[in-house]
């Protein structure tokens, strides 16, 4: 199909002082989990984005020094010229689809405990570091500030070196030593580098003037800066200090990426933010300076890009989680393919695989992170190795994922599932406050089904065992998915809950199937990630009275892993939603719950018609009972109804089947990357 011609524009090749770009899609910095710990995955995903059209692929943060040491985090690395081979790799696969490759140096100041190197950590001023450890920044003086300008020097270097065509200076998200000292609210000198705006902005501009000194001749030379800090007075705004910063240094950058601060405000989820939220904050930089604008917005709508650029707002349209979500999002805008697109859910699954240290992953996208380690690939996917039939029972995120991925290898499939629409869990969670983009998962996988005429799709089918041996598929897949229970068992309490007669107990599939409270109820939360938390707002917003009690030291406490959980609590409290934390359920009966605290076992009281129990969910284990003994001989369980997990898990569960159909998978079913021991001295 031939391109749309309203898209033209975003095909057009734009100039960054004297490298090219193909076109206006970049990639802008994004982490990975895999960094320098796992350098052919990071270079193989890089690799993927460039032959999916990005016109500029850029790398995470890459530390400059030891004294910037982010540990255990697995960013990137430019301490010494070994580093350089682990970068050049990733430039190198860039380059073969003619995308450039950039490159975000940065020394991370506060923001680092420096773990591994044991180093001091350096700040503008006398401070604790940002992070929770028992650490402690020290000043830096005139000697450390023309040590940081050198080392910066020499790693931008070292990058152009490793190929990169583009070297960032990073003064963004409140994680850099040079973003310390431009804000008022970490920088408390009193000398030439601290005070009024243009000595908060020196170092920036000396390491700017370095950098272009450096390798200016043939990279370019970007900053990345957050234009606000969303702390009013106490930080940089974008209607005052972030403009008259913008405005000094218009023309000395060759591109200008800016942003919001911090990350969980640039990165913030679906749930609390719509798609293009930091237009009004970046809108004007483009009218300061002559030079290209990059911004992001979790823009997946071709439409809502054209008219960035042709109202002047943005010159490249950036992509950090857009990206992730479907590598290929260029090339099918370019070949007319638009309805094809994975559009991202804003989950942020893909940054919890960061904060926990594991290669990236994402809901929408499985292959996403497995591109090297299990060669998997976003487009494309191994012919079926037999004319075999499957039949896949159930039509929830694994059922769809795996339906779609198996149709696509060339197998015979059907999908059948008992309800009237596909979706399985997300039926009911898409409907919960903020969650409406997470039904994304089912429409893209609902419309590629759609277009496979060797997947068929039944509903309202309640398939029994009798009726699955009768259908005499090769293969049966049960994707049956899970059910919350009601016994209160999960972590907290492996033997459950003592429950009284006549208590009322609710789980959030009532909740979403329409059951209602007659009264005050109490949510037990010992699951911590969103589903507590929507519970209560939910209830609440309908006028509920409602107590959240949780075993943990905060409310969902896991959304932290993505970016989130300080949102949900703020809004709980506001709504008037009262919080028990650290507290265990230890008896629920027919008017009351009690609850106990978990330092001192004290018992409280409170009144309540019902609770709500949001523990665990147990797999639909009655189908796959049924054929245990006298079923087909190849049967699978994936997803919930073998695991329940996360949206991304059952994704994943459908896809890496589809994948492992009919190939041979060995015991540990993906390449490892091995550190290569060091001379014995």
């Amino acid at each position: 199909m031939a391109r749309d011609p309203r898209y033209d524009v975003l095909f057009e090749p734009v100039q960054i002082g004297p490298v090219t770009a193909k076109n206006r899609f970049y990639q802008v910095p994004h982490c990975n989990g895999m960094g320098r710990s796992y350098p052919s995955s990071m270079a193989e995903m890089r690799r993927i984005k460039a032959e999916g059209g990005w016109g500029v692929v850029t790398t995470e943060e890459v530390e400059i020094h030891p004294s910037g040491d982010h540990s255990p985090w697995m960013g990137g690395r430019l301490w010494e010229d070994r580093d350089i081979p682990v970068l050049a790799r990733m430039c190198d696969a860039t380059h073969q689809y003619g995308a450039l490759a950039g490159c975000e140096l940065n020394h991370a100041g506060v923001m680092a405990a420096n773990r591994y190197s044991r180093d001091i950590p350096l700040a503008p001023s006398h401070t604790p570091i940002a992070l929770p450890d028992p650490v402690q920044a020290r000043a830096m003086d005139l000697s450390d500030i023309r040590l940081l300008r050198q080392w910066h020097r020499a790693a931008a270097l070292r990058a152009k070196q490793a190929g990169f065509d583009i070297i960032y200076v990073y003064a963004g998200h409140q994680l850099s030593t040079i973003s310390h000292f431009l804000s008022p609210y970490r920088n408390r000198r009193s000398d030439a580098y601290g005070g009024c705006l243009e000595n908060r902005a020196r170092l920036l501009r000396e390491i700017l003037e370095d950098t272009r000194d450096a390798v200016g001749d043939t990279c370019a030379v970007a900053i990345r800066l957050s234009v606000d800090e969303l702390m009013g007075q106490d930080g940089i705004s974008s209607d005052s200090d972030g403009r008259a910063l913008v405005e000094m240094l218009a023309e000395v950058p060759d591109l200008w990426d800016v942003n919001i601060s911090g990350w969980e405000n640039d990165s913030a989820t679906s749930r609390f933010k719509a798609s293009g939220y930091q237009e009004s904050y970046i809108h004007w930089v483009k009218s300061v300076t002559t030079k290209p604008v990059v911004g992001v917005g979790r823009y997946t709508s071709p439409d809502a890009m054209v008219s960035l650029v042709k109202g002047g707002v943005l010159d490249f349209i950036g992509a950090a989680r857009p990206s992730i979500a479907d590598p290929f999002l260029p090339n099918k805008i370019n070949e007319g393919r638009v309805e094809d697109i994975r559009e991202c859910i804003g989950c942020n699954i893909c940054v919890s695989g960061d904060n926990t240290y594991v290669p990236i992953r994402c809901t929408q996208n499985p292959t996403m992170g497995e591109e090297w380690r299990k060669g998997w690939h976003p487009e494309q996917i191994a012919k079926a190795t037999s004319d075999a039939s499957v039949l896949i029972i159930g039509a929830g995120p694994s059922g769809l994922e795996a339906a779609r991925a198996l149709g696509q290898r060339g197998y015979a499939v059907t999908l059948a599932d008992r309800a009237t629409q596909l979706g399985g869990r997300l039926l009911g969670e898409r409907r919960l406050p903020g969650l409406a983009e997470w039904g994304r998962v089912i429409e893209h996988r609902t419309w590629q089904v759609s277009q496979m005429s060797n997947v068929d799709v039944f509903l309202e089918s309640d398939m029994t065992a009798q009726s699955v041996r009768e259908f005499d598929a090769d293969h049966v897949v049960l994707a049956t998915g899970a059910k919350w229970t009601r016994d209160g068992i999960g972590r907290e309490n492996p033997r459950g809950i003592s429950i009284e007669d006549g208590a009322r107990i609710l789980t959030p599939n009532d909740i979403m199937a329409g059951q209602r409270p007659n009264g005050p109820i109490v949510i037990f939360d010992d699951d911590h990630f969103y589903m507590g938390g929507l519970m209560a707002e939910l209830l609440r917003q309908e006028g509920c009275d409602v107590t959240f009690v949780t075993p943990s030291a905060h409310v969902s406490e896991w959304t932290y892993q993505t970016l989130e959980q300080h949102r949900i609590q703020a809004r709980l409290m506001k709504m008037g939603v009262k919080i028990f934390l650290s507290h265990n359920l230890a008896q629920v009966g027919a008017q009351s719950v009690t609850i106990t605290c978990g330092y001192t076992d004290a018992k409280t009281t409170i009144t309540a018609h019902a609770a709500l129990m949001v523990t665990m969910r147990s797999p639909r284990e009655t189908l796959y009972q049924g054929l245990t003994k006298t079923g087909p001989p190849s049967l699978t369980r994936i997803g919930d109804c073998l695991a329940p997990g996360t949206i991304a898990a059952a994704v994943y569960a459908g896809h890496r089947y589809a994948r492992e159909l009919g190939e041979d998978v060995p015991d540990v079913p993906f390449r490892r990357e091995l550190p290569k021991l060091a001379p014995v001295n």
